[in-house]
């Protein structure tokens, strides 16, 4: 039995699991525990509305694919590939709706996070690959089966070419991300 009533999956019913995971667990700091917490939750859910979260899942991940964003999670991490921006994107989600539009608009925000600043302060990454899964988890775990292939869709944006400089450039990343920088000492 659900302990919380999602009802048919919409973006503001992901959110509200994202929020009810992480408020079930011992550590909202976790993002594997949020992540699972999530997929345990999502799998009490139809199948229908599993995949429907997969969707909304990518489409928050499309909406953070952003320069400023990239710039911000190189920085936090002291380096971010390709998959590494992936991972750091999925930690985001599951830092809750209200954390992840305020990054998305101002990534600088990210440096007044408690668990950023701890990452920050003791060199740990901000990333949770297993964000990524959460959808897939679940259906695998209700049904059996793999989420149907072409049932969700993924178009990245362009990225910004105005941040297309070296994010190892001290100077330009304390100027466009201040705060981020000071906190991880950028010189």
């Amino acid at each position: 039995m659900p302990t919380a009533s999602f009802g048919t999956m919409d973006t503001g019913t992901f959110w509200e699991l994202i929020d009810t995971a992480r408020a079930e667990v011992a550590d909202p700091a976790d993002g594997h525990a949020v992540a699972a917490r999530a997929s345990a939750l999502l799998g009490e859910l139809p199948a229908a509305d599993i995949v429907a979260a997969q969707q909304l899942l990518w489409d928050a991940l499309t909406r953070s694919y952003r320069s400023p964003l990239w710039a911000a999670a190189y920085t936090l991490n002291g380096g971010c590939s390709d998959d590494g921006f992936d991972y750091f994107r999925g930690w985001l989600v599951l830092q809750g709706r209200a954390v992840f539009e305020r990054a998305v608009a101002d990534p600088d925000s990210l440096s007044e996070l408690p668990a950023v600043m701890t990452a920050a302060q003791h060199g740990h990454e901000l990333e949770c690959e297993a964000a990524l899964a959460i959808a897939w988890n679940a259906h695998l775990a209700a049904t059996g089966a793999h989420i149907p292939r072409g049932s969700c869709a993924v178009r990245y944006p362009a990225l910004d070419p105005a941040w297309g400089f070296d994010f190892d450039d001290a100077a330009e990343m304390s100027r466009r991300l201040p705060r981020i920088a000071a906190l991880c000492r950028v010189s």
